[in-house]
């Protein structure tokens, strides 16, 4: 791309250490994360410590490995943890609702682990493991849920003035609907456009739903996210907005050709609620790219 006179690259792709991308010239502009940072805290559970230990509301959780210990061990660490029934089993990297499951008891606990552990796709000399047998536990959180979109600082225009974000910020939440179990589906099996939909400007300014957003910007300052990230959020037992998944590369298709109206994503979700069209958005975030 770049010896074909691209000046911008944007990598809307999941990135590891040792990526190409850290290796580009001097001077090339880059929409997306830094890859050592990306590969770092797409690893859930460090996501989820760094959060916690900035005093950020997150889930109790747990890593758990379906191929080492047993039932009852796991089942005294979560009662040490303080996790009851139901709980979440989620992998540890993994794309936002995708291998994401309810269960109701130690039973359906192993069998999700053994699911998780077991997936597996074809790669170029057989087929590889999708998940591997670590996975997270965490606490079911059962109240509302909302995803918020948190961009970089840079200079942005709107309503057709440009305004300068000198901290991370958030565009307004997205209200997610239509759960299978309590549980999301994820956006390849049921489209978000079929159940989320931006929530209401007022709502929006109640105070558990803004201590949510800045808790959101904040996140976005700790992972040092250069590029737009969507952190999903839900309403514990006690009713206190919690941060329970960080997506480092969220999806950001919309409908931008005839006969895809309705694959609108949550961050263009949020986008059109700020007064972006999906076009314009996309040239506000081709506006932050970052100079290696």
């Amino acid at each position: 791309a770049l010896a074909a006179g691209a000046r911008v690259l944007w990598a809307n792709v999941h990135m590891h250490p040792g990526h190409p991308l850290e290796r580009v010239p001097v001077g090339t502009a880059v929409v997306g994360q830094l890859p050592s940072l990306a590969w770092r805290y797409d690893d859930k559970w460090r996501a989820r410590e760094l959060l916690a230990g900035a005093g950020l509301p997150v889930p109790r959780a747990l890593v758990t490995d379906a191929s080492a210990g047993t039932r009852d061990e796991r089942l005294r660490r979560m009662a040490a943890e303080g996790i009851g029934w139901p709980a979440v089993v989620k992998p540890l990297r993994g794309r936002g609702s995708q291998g994401v499951s309810r269960v109701d008891g130690p039973e359906a606990l192993e069998s999700a682990l053994e699911a998780l552990a077991g997936a597996t796709a074809p790669g170029p000399e057989g087929n590889v493991p999708v998940y591997g047998s670590r996975a997270l536990v965490e606490e079911f959180l059962p109240g509302e849920e909302i995803t918020v979109t948190v961009l970089p600082p840079g200079t942005y225009r709107l309503g057709g003035i440009a305004a300068r974000m000198e901290r991370h910020w958030a565009l307004p939440p997205v209200v997610r609907e239509g759960h299978d179990r309590g549980i999301a589906p994820y956006s390849g099996v049921v489209a978000v456009a079929r159940n989320s939909a931006a929530m209401e400007r007022s709502a929006a300014a109640a105070p558990g739903i803004a201590a949510a957003l800045g808790a959101c910007e904040a996140a976005g300052s700790l992972i040092e996210a250069r590029a737009a990230i969507r952190i999903d959020c839900r309403r514990s037992k006690g009713g206190r907005m919690t941060l329970f998944d960080v997506n480092l590369k969220p999806n950001l298709t919309g409908p931008g050709r005839p006969g895809r109206g309705g694959a609108e994503s949550l961050v263009a979700m949020a986008g059109r609620a700020a007064g972006w069209s999906y076009p314009e958005m996309m040239v506000e975030l081709l506006r932050q790219a970052w100079v290696a």
